[in-house]
């Protein structure tokens, strides 16, 4: 009986992660792991308290023997505005005017964990959770693409964590992890691409289902109590290599390549007072890692071919299509992310906790085109949450609620031109494009 509830749970579980799609709030990655993490708005790289679903894998060792389920709802609100009609100059891509919302709002995402002991000094664990990714779903032909209605992409990842945690003497500990990850994609909309010539694969750039791929990485991560009440953590998550698309090699550098960054935070925890804890972590994220998320938009070498002032083109020379080993991305640029929390635990079986988050925008302004697909603009996230314990000592209810306040970004479409300035021989950007996002999120918890 106890193997068919695990069983069915599992089924529930995988069934909730396929159905799970929306974006992130660091770039493309959660704010936070597991509820109480994400009542901290990501905060406590040494706070062992949240360190079980996908956190500083050293804490775990603290923890004692627990598991963990959590179910978060994503609300995502993501939009663009393009100002400025198109040029109509053939071989362009004027974008037409107005405001369009993306479509597919609210979206389940749920975390489980475990952690063993293996005597007082050593622990293992297992956790598996999902970060969402990229995902918009606009119901308009936004690049002209006359063979669907809607546009947008769709990119999900889940993560199976196992992670081993000993502690080095009483105070200081270090955790390893393996961490396994399946990814899946789709694009719709896009075929307008291949048919102008930027695509090295036109079969292979949109309209063709969902592609998935496997892949591995490892963390490593150190805790340090260096007083009762004060204690340091760092963690550095390697590139997890992934398989590649090979449905979309036309559209992703690298013929289909798209591994997940790396990425480092630093951090600590300071009990000021008797139950008030206060924590900040520092957060990078090298986007640059991955050739499909951050080569740019390089017009000089994605355009097949350039207008003259007697209304010919000219071949470029120097064309690099999509797919290819340098072919354009996103554009997306390297983030420092800065976080603050705090944790009161001095009411009888209550916990109380807060965060606020501060990131760079990794999407400039030269960007804002491909972006349109994936506007993870948001800079500023705060969170408010709570625990409490329910029957027996050591469970416990958790609840998150998130906001990720509005971010924006504002840029010229670099593929339409002044039509009277390109006859000139001058490419002067003819439209306007601003990307917006903002979300919230509410998750739940139980640990036990």
């Amino acid at each position: 009986m106890k193997h068919l509830k695990l069983k069915a749970l599992l089924v529930l579980m995988a069934g909730l992660f396929i159905s799970s799609q929306t974006f992130a709030t660091d770039g493309y990655f959660s704010v936070g792991y597991g509820t109480v993490n994400k009542g901290l708005a990501g905060a406590g790289i040494a706070f062992y308290q949240g360190s079980l679903i996908n956190g500083n894998p050293a804490g775990n060792v603290f923890l004692g023997t627990e598991y963990q389920l959590g179910l978060n709802f994503f609300n995502p609100n993501r939009q663009y505005t393009v100002t400025g009609a198109p040029s109509g100059m053939p071989g362009t891509f004027g974008l037409m005017p107005g405001t369009v919302e993306s479509d597919s709002k609210l979206f389940l995402m749920p975390s489980a964990g475990a952690n063993w002991m293996l005597g007082e000094n050593s622990s293992i664990s297992a956790a598996l959770f999902g970060n969402g990714g990229m995902n918009t779903d606009y119901p308009t032909q936004t690049f002209g693409d006359q063979s669907v209605t809607t546009t947008g992409v769709n990119l999900a990842q889940i993560f199976g964590n196992v992670s081993y945690s000993v502690k080095l003497g009483e105070r200081h500990s270090i955790g390893v992890t393996g961490v396994l990850a399946y990814q899946y994609f789709e694009a719709k909309g896009l075929s307008t691409f291949g048919e102008y010539g930027f695509s090295a694969d036109p079969t292979a750039l949109s309209g063709n289902g969902t592609d998935s791929g496997f892949g591995y990485g490892f963390k490593i991560g150190y805790m340090g109590h260096l007083t009762d009440n004060f204690a340091i953590g760092a963690m550095y998550q390697s590139k997890v290599f992934m398989s590649e698309f090979d449905d979309y090699a036309g559209l992703f550098a690298e013929q289909g390549d798209f591994d997940i960054p790396s990425s480092w935070t630093v951090g600590f925890s300071w009990e000021v007072i008797q139950d008030l804890t206060v924590m900040g972590d520092v957060k990078s994220i090298m986007y640059s890692d991955v050739k499909s998320i951050a080569n740019p938009m390089n017009l000089n070498e994605l355009m097949p071919a350039f207008p003259n002032p007697d209304g010919t083109y000219t071949p470029n020379p120097n064309h690099v299509p999509l797919g290819s080993d340098d072919g354009s991305g996103f554009g997306w640029e390297d983030v420092m992310v800065y976080k603050v929390g705090v944790n009161y635990a001095g009411v009888d079986t209550w916990q109380f906790r807060a965060g606020f988050s501060i990131g760079d925008n990794p999407i400039p302004s030269s960007e804002v085109m491909f972006n349109i697909l994936a506007p993870g603009v948001i800079e500023k996230q705060l969170a408010l949450g709570l625990s409490k314990e329910v029957g027996k000592s050591g469970n416990q209810l958790h609840v998150a609620i998130n906001y990720a306040m509005n971010g924006s970004t504002k840029g010229y479409n670099p593929m339409d031109f002044d039509p009277t300035e390109a006859m000139q021989g001058n490419m002067v950007p003819n439209q306007m494009i601003e990307l917006e996002m903002n979300q919230f999120e509410l998750e739940l918890g139980f640990s036990f």
